[in-house]
This record gives C-alpha cells, sequence and structure tokens, in this order.
C-alpha cells in the first residue's frame, strides 16, 4: 500500500500516574518464587521491565482516550467538527456494547457525520486504525481523521497474580511472565490530507501479513473483562509466540523496503514494545541496529496498542527523530498479525 496525501498531524498521549515496580510485582509473588526456588528479579532479568505504570482503580477507557485525543487535536489544530472518522483501537474496552469510541467521541465533541467504531486486534489495534483513516483519506472521503485508545493491565495483573499463588507451578509461571510486563496509558492520534496541512510526518506507505495458524499461542479472555462464564485468564506461550513472529516479521519487513523502496531500511524505527528479547530478536533479524531503535518497554512496559504512538511521541520529545528521517512504525501482534507502517518525519 502507498500513500500520496496522508498526513500524522499529531500525537497526544497520557502516562498512566501510578509507577509500579517489577520488584513490587515479584513481592506479592513471594508464595510462588518460595515454591519454585526462584531468586528474586526473575521479571526485570527475563524482559528488561523494570517498572510500569496503572491507571487508578475504576479508570475508564474512554476518559483516557480522550484526555489524550484532546492533545491531538489541540496539537494538531484541528477542530471536533473537521473530524470525519474516528476509530478506538484498544484491547480494552469499556463495554462490549457500544463502541468505547461513541463515549470517547462524544467527550472529545465529535459526531455529525463522522464514522465512529471499535477496531480490535490484539496489539494492532491503533496500527489498524491508522490504515482505516489514512484509506478514507487517501481515498478523498474525509479530510481529517482520529485514531485514538486506552489499555489497562492492572485488572489482568491483579486476577493473573492471584492465580500464580493459587498454583505455584513452573507451568504457570511460564505462561504468566508475559503478563507481568503489562502497563497502562492512552493516546490519539490526528491525521489529515496533505492540503490542509503544513507538513508534519507524511505517509509513505505499509505492508500487512498474516500467519493466523499460530492464533492459539496466545489468550486473554473470555471477553473484555466481564466475568462471563468463565475466568478471565491471560496466557502467553511466549518461546514460540517469539519465534514465529519473528519470522513473520522478517517476511513482512522484506516486503515492506521493496514496496516503499527502502533499499537500505528506514532511519529511525519505533517497534511494539514487549521486551528486551524480543527487541533484540527481531531488530537482528531484520538486520536493523539496535541504534536505529527507541525503547520505552524499560520504565512503561508493554502497552499493548498504544505502545507504538507513546513511544514514538516520547521519541520525538527527546530529538531521537528528526525532520526528513524515514521512520518505520513495527507492529506485531497476537493471531498472529505484523503491520509495518513507514513515513517521512
Amino acid at each position: 500500500m502507498r500513500y500520496s496525501r496522508v498526513i500524522i498531524e499529531s500525537i497526544g498521549y497520557e502516562l498512566a500516574p501510578n509507577v509500579v515496580t517489577s520488584a513490587a510485582l515479584e513481592d506479592r509473588l513471594a508464595p510462588v518464587y518460595d515454591a519454585l526456588k526462584l531468586p528474586s528479579g526473575q521479571i526485570a532479568a527475563l524482559t528488561g521491565v523494570r517498572e510500569r505504570r496503572f491507571w487508578d482503580a475504576g479508570q475508564r477507557m474512554a476518559d483516557g482516550a480522550a484526555r489524550a485525543g484532546r492533545k491531538a487535536l489541540t496539537a494538531a489544530g484541528v477542530g471536533p467538527d473537521e473530524i470525519g472518522m474516528l476509530v478506538y483501537g484498544g484491547v480494552c474496552r469499556d463495554n462490549l456494547e457500544p463502541a468505547t469510541a461513541c463515549a470517547t467521541a462524544d467527550a472529545l465533541g465529535i459526531g455529525g457525520q463522522a464514522v465512529v467504531h471499535d477496531t480490535c486486534n490484539a496489539c494492532l489495534g491503533v496500527m489498524n486504525g491508522l490504515f482505516q483513516v489514512a484509506n478514507a483519506i487517501e481515498l478523498g472521503q474525509i479530510q481529517a481523521g482520529m485514531v485514538v485508545s486506552c489499555e489497562s493491565a492492572r485488572p489482568i495483573v491483579d486476577l493473573t497474580i492471584e492465580r500464580m499463588v493459587r498454583d505455584p507451578s513452573m507451568e504457570m509461571f511460564k505462561k504468566s511472565m508475559a503478563t507481568m510486563t503489562g502497563g497502562a496509558g492512552a493516546i490519539g492520534i490526528v491525521l489529515t490530507d496533505a492540503a490542509r496541512s503544513a507538513g508534519a510526518h507524511r505517509l509513505v506507505g505499509g505492508v500487512s501479513r498474516a500467519a493466523p495458524q499460530h492464533h492459539a499461542l496466545s489468550h486473554w479472555g473470555p471477553d473484555t473483562g466481564i466475568r462471563a462464564g468463565g475466568p478471565v485468564v491471560m496466557e502467553t506461550d511466549a518461546v514460540s509466540t517469539l519465534h514465529h513472529g519473528v519470522v513473520l516479521g522478517t517476511e513482512t519487513f522484506r516486503a515492506f523496503v521493496a514496496e516503499l523502496g527502502w533499499s537500505a531500511g528506514p532511519d529511525r524505527v519505533i517497534c511494539h514494545q514487549v521486551g528486551a528479547p524480543h527487541r533484540t530478536a527481531v531488530l537482528n533479524a531484520m538486520g536493523i541496529p539496535l541504534e536505529r531503535d527507541f525503547s520505552t518497554f524499560e520504565y512503561l512496559g508493554n502497552i499493548g496498542t498504544v505502545s507504538v504512538p507513546i513511544t514514538a511521541a516520547i521519541a520525538d520529545e527527546r530529538g531521537f527523530l528528526e525532520r526528513g528521517q524515514r521512520v518505520g512504525f513495527f507492529g506485531i501482534g497476537s493471531g498472529l498479525n505484523c503491520l509495518l507502517l513507514g513515513l517521512e518525519w
């Protein structure tokens, strides 16, 4: 896919207020560590995640998404009445129905002729939302659109720790370790037609690939957090997910550089923030030097769909992203799905 008229105008974000260290989670897991004869420090050692952030209890996803969305609208200089599409891309939603996008749009004053809906696809929801809004702009259907999301790992981390304490087995420990990396945050992204933009960041194009035969490697359910007929669990075969994710990501990257004509690869990359082993394995397989990548998982953990945009916004604030650079937004999500987008910053 290629784009000729799509601009990412702004990214607004909200960091959750409560910093939770990996050591604090391990204090709660002390019975598990004692039973398995494990030394403390396993989470940081295995994943590279030293801390993450949690929302206050009772945080509504639409409220977090709206706060980030307001920041994005203000930064872009775009009014709510100009938004022709709003997509909420989070895994975490406030209800099975209506769409969390509806409450977010109402809070932002977006309505009328705007298309408003949720898109849920594991950690790729926001990336898929960017793809949907960009397509609508490229086709001339809208002049401006938004993608918003808010993620919260606190409920599933609490439930998983309870399960691990009840069943302090090595099998449970391995299946649950990925859950311990989860964090919380919210984002809003404004995209516009280049005809109304002063410049900002041009979306060049992207490539999507899928390997749905690996859909059973990770599971979070049975639904969005409402107890419906069964226990809410999150389990991940981390080793197999990493292996097959690297294979899919590498295949997608080859198609990506060919599609965009970036034979030397991107100058900078912003990857979905999973942890240290994933970062190293994916970038090495793609042949991308680690110094071209900016990471936030060390102190924000894995924030699902909002990881890429929050990391990009922080990288931009710190001067890591510079005007004119070729920047890759790289997303790989459970399922397995991979979507890589290229921008001229």
